[in-house]
């Protein structure tokens, strides 16, 4: 999707570069007596929804809320419906990741007025299918999905029942990979890993071992850095072309992700939901605290305070504006 520097050598430089990093937190600079006193922040409780790149909003935004600002925060690990709910019964006051959700934005933003729209979160998302590098190398045509069908026998598995299995991963992501198989006349039947984790795992060892696999994936998705998966080019997506979801038979379109807050959390205003309308980052950022937690097994408040003491000018830029 983006054209960047190796990703792998950019993610150990920032390792290596990190891991150097002592107590010099930008947060223990000397203040002078007449400063006064930090506005009170109150509580915050964000939704985490289960992918490890959102986790990696989380964990920063959370870091820097409690440590720099003085907030009470509560994260709280939910679904994407089920955030959105509690947008609404004032359970949840932010959503770091929204992936389009129009639907979900007509109900609550527009006709219930219980959220907000507070911006982009700097993320851009792309969906779809993949293979493993090995097999566009191995078989060029592959990644046009006019081809599939030719090479169906290899992705046969024991829970496929005779016909190519495309590997979706937790089944409370939106998808629209069945009607795909359908539509598109494909010789294919969707099945669940069952989570991100294990989507992944899947992924690596089909590259290791050179096995055939197709399935549904994402980004930003910090595996990026260490394994270009090369995505299908899936039939050209048009406005409207999903609209029937029963019917559809095009891509996923290509999000700019954003962030969705409870209405009386925004207008509340203070320290945190001006932290909240000021972050954004790129896709390196969030895979770079992503692969912190999901590869080096850090914790995310670990993983945030490695990327917060090795960014202070982006952090510093965010609290600045966060201040009244």
């Amino acid at each position: 999707m983006f054209v960047q520097a190796p990703r792998i050598a950019l993610a150990m430089t920032l390792v290596l570069t990190i891991a150097g990093c002592g107590s010099g937190s930008t947060s223990s600079s000397p203040r002078s007596s007449s400063t006064a006193p930090p506005e009170p922040c109150g509580s915050i409780t964000i939704a985490v929804n289960p992918w490890v790149g959102y986790e990696a909003n989380a964990a920063v935004v959370a870091y820097l809320a409690e440590k720099r600002l003085g907030c009470k925060v509560t994260k709280k690990e939910v679904d994407e419906q089920t955030a959105w709910q509690g947008l609404d019964s004032g359970e949840i006051d932010v959503i770091l990741e929204n992936w389009g959700h129009e639907d979900l934005k007509q109900k609550y933003i527009e006709e219930k007025h219980t959220a907000v729209r507070v911006g982009p979160s700097g993320n851009k998302g792309v969906i779809g299918w993949y293979v493993p590098p090995w097999m566009k190398k191995t078989y060029p045509d592959i990644t046009n999905w006019q081809n599939l069908n030719k090479y169906a026998n290899l992705f046969v598995t024991p829970q496929s029942e005779g016909k190519g299995q495309v590997l979706d991963g937790d089944p409370s992501y939106v998808t629209n990979d069945e009607a795909l198989v359908k539509n598109l006349n494909l010789n294919y039947k969707v099945v669940y890993a069952g989570s991100e984790q294990a989507s992944i795992k899947a992924f690596r060892q089909a590259e290791e071992k050179k096995a055939p696999l197709i399935g549904y994936f994402f980004e930003p998705q910090w595996l990026h850095l260490d394994i270009e998966l090369v995505k299908i080019e899936l039939p050209e997506y048009k406005a409207g072309c999903d609209a029937d979801t029963a019917k559809v038979a095009c891509d996923y379109p290509r999000y700019e992700l954003d962030k969705i807050a409870s209405k009386k959390f925004l207008e509340k205003g203070g320290p945190a939901a001006r932290l909240i309308q000021n972050f954004q980052w790129s896709n390196d950022e969030q895979d770079t605290v992503a692969s912190f937690i999901a590869k080096y097994k850090m914790s995310p408040e670990e993983a945030a305070k490695r990327w917060v003491e090795a960014n202070p000018d982006r952090v510093e830029d965010w609290l600045t504006k966060a201040k009244p």
